[in-house]
């Protein structure tokens, strides 16, 4: 219980929205893979969301430093497509945790630290509460610039 009113004190009720999370940067899954790295290396990015060309449903995504190690590896090549290195969302067995921008932080921090998945976390999507949109994208990186920020 501590943990939590500890949470609730550092962000006094601040939200998703309150971190302004940069727009998600988007890539196709038949996008080669080296323009997805470009993409993200141009705006200092280390996670791309995949979406469906036409529909525009998040499919997944890609992690650059993930994405290194497949390159490095030989266990792709950069003029593969994102969707023989890119990560899916698990649909069947987990639980999907909706970030919105009305998710309060303490709930965004329980994310990232596992509490709903089971696992850790690097980074949330952030959509709309339909879940049909991308609006944006938030990492452990933001919520701690947030309270270093933030006034005591």
């Amino acid at each position: 219980m501590a943990a939590a009113s500890s949470s609730a004190h550092k962000y006094r009720g601040a939200t998703v929205e309150d971190l302004d999370p940069p727009p998600a940067l988007s890539t196709s899954p038949h996008a080669p893979i080296h323009v997805a790295l470009i993409s993200a290396f141009e705006r200092d990015y280390t996670h791309l969301t995949v979406i469906d060309s036409e529909d525009k449903s998040l499919l997944g995504y890609i992690s650059t430093p993930h994405l290194r190690k497949l390159l490095e590896t030989g266990k792709v090549n950069e003029n593969d497509p994102v969707q023989k290195a890119m990560l899916t969302f698990q649909r069947r067995g987990k639980r999907y945790r909706l970030i919105t921008m009305d998710t309060p932080l303490e709930e965004l921090e329980a994310f990232f630290d596992g509490g709903a998945t089971g696992g850790k976390q690097d980074f949330a999507v952030v959509t709309d509460p339909a879940r049909r949109f991308v609006l944006g994208v938030a990492t452990r990186g933001d919520l701690d610039e947030f309270v270093k920020r933030r006034p005591a």
